[in-house]
């Protein structure tokens, strides 16, 4: 754990007592503060009380009297589509309110490092799609190597839940909006920035607050390099903020399917090889058409991102390209579950919107498409141009067949649950087809999570095949 620095001896709010916020208090007592907990779930304030805490109910006249901070969790909405009420009872009282992905920052580096031969460093990586798998692919190569790192943030562990910093090691966190959007403390070494398409645009009042949120990121603390994906015009604009000339080599640019060019650092990937150029020469490639754990084009550019931050760090390209080939990928990301009598079966659960299900489907070939679940602000007209390879979807959710009725003239049917759809697109698929799960919508009417909804579809694969594998 790490000691949050900066409150002993004060008394600090927390509200939302989940995973970040529970490790935000213990984090906070352990660096000599005097948290004061609360959550509207009873259950939660239990698993608090478990951990030797005393709920406060912070909603209550008078509660901020004498209070340093409010430390809230990711999922609290501080200002739109409305504040919280507790939240907004902070402001009102003039209370900073922070997270815990700042104090992780605020509290990070220790006297215990003028010891250190190399510094640790912080590689930070947000955007709308690809995070997780670019975060877990760069923390994948620095233990390729040995070199001492973490994981955690929107993946793995809580960001005070890691263990101090040792000699040299590589911190990699994954941030989302919501996390980004409140930190007052943002200083990561390197961040690196995906893509940006539309998603949580309640929480943010709109597109532009959404980017405005990403963008703190890079504007807030100013990292020494930033990876910036440029196949969307706020990452050409957020790059072009970021350098000081077009061959500041500070800003790494990065696309999938387009040639950067230019006297910069960029780093791309077309036609299924990713190319590294400075000064308008080319000093790297890797072919990534046999990289099983990095399939599609939406991996392409995961792995451009993720082989950019490691060149910051020093590492050499060959190395890069050889942890490539290692990786796994991660649960519910273009993974395959089964192959039988030459139909695949793959779990892309996480494809929770338009633009990650459509990079999915772009992905594969002769496909059997389950989708549907709880529909996004937007509407499906961003998957149209991704539907040619598909022969036939299978709708799930609450709401299937209003989802279904935005197909066109994709063939379809409406399955409603996961087994009727699996059953179904099994027993028509055939040799050469792919049954794919990329649901283009939030899981929440059926499912507590996008993995919740992706264990389903692989128990009821498993359960399809578990006969004939005896």
């Amino acid at each position: 754990m790490i000691p949050v620095q900066g409150y002993k001896g004060a008394k600090v709010a927390v509200l939302g007592l989940g995973r970040s916020g529970l490790s935000a208090a213990k984090a906070l007592r352990e660096g000599g503060a005097e948290p004061a907990v609360w959550d509207d779930n009873a259950d939660a304030r239990a698993r608090a009380e478990a951990e030797g805490f005393t709920p406060k109910d912070l909603s209550k006249q008078g509660a901020f009297e004498g209070i340093a901070a409010l430390i809230t969790s990711p999922g609290i909405p501080h200002l739109y589509p409305a504040p919280n009420p507790i939240i907004a009872a902070a402001q009102e009282a003039g209370v900073p309110v922070d997270n815990d992905i700042s104090l992780f920052f605020q509290s990070f580096a220790t006297r215990d490092w003028d010891s250190f031969d190399q510094m640790p460093k912080v590689v930070a990586i947000t955007g709308s799609n690809g995070k997780s798998t670019t975060s877990a692919l760069i923390h994948h190569i620095l233990e390729s190597v040995n070199r001492p790192t973490q994981l955690a943030g929107n993946i793995g562990r809580g960001v005070l839940d890691l263990d101090p910093a040792i000699d040299g090691e590589v911190i990699v966190l994954e941030l989302s909006s919501y996390q980004t959007e409140l930190a007052r403390n943002l200083t990561p070494d390197v961040a690196v920035f995906t893509n940006l398409t539309p998603d949580h645009l309640d929480r943010h009042a709109g597109f532009g607050g959404y980017f405005a949120a990403k963008r703190r990121l890079f504007a807030e603390g100013g990292p020494d390099r930033a990876v910036i994906g440029v196949d969307e015009p706020e990452g050409r604009y957020l790059a072009g903020q970021l350098s000081s000339n077009a061959a500041d080599d500070r800003v790494v640019r990065i696309s999938s399917g387009t040639k950067l060019t230019g006297p910069g650092w960029a780093v791309f990937a077309k036609k299924g090889f990713l190319a590294e150029t400075r000064k308008g020469k080319q000093i790297a490639s890797i072919d990534l058409r046999c990289i099983a754990g990095l399939p599609g084009a939406h991996n392409h550019q995961n792995a451009c991102a993720a082989y950019a931050a490691c060149r910051t760090l020093g590492l050499a390209p060959r190395v890069i390209e050889q942890a490539f080939h290692s990786f796994k990928g991660l649960p519910h990301r273009s993974q395959l579950v089964a192959e039988k009598d030459g139909i695949c079966f793959v779990n892309d659960s996480k494809a929770t919107n338009v633009d990650a299900a459509a990079k999915a489907l772009s992905a594969f070939k002769n496909i059997r498409w389950i989708c549907g679940g709880l529909e996004k602000e937007g509407g499906l007209d961003g998957l149209k141009p991704a539907l040619g390879d598909v022969k036939k979807a299978y709708v799930i959710g609450r709401e299937a067949a209003g989802f279904a009725l935005q197909l066109g003239n994709t063939p379809h049917e409406v399955c409603t649950t996961m087994a009727n759809a699996v059953a179904l697109a099994a027993s028509e698929a055939e040799k050469g087809e792919t049954v794919l799960l990329a649901p283009a919508a939030a899981s929440f009417d059926q499912y507590d999570s996008f993995e919740k909804r992706g264990d389903d579809f692989i128990a009821e694969v498993e359960k399809l095949l578990r006969p004939q594998i005896s």
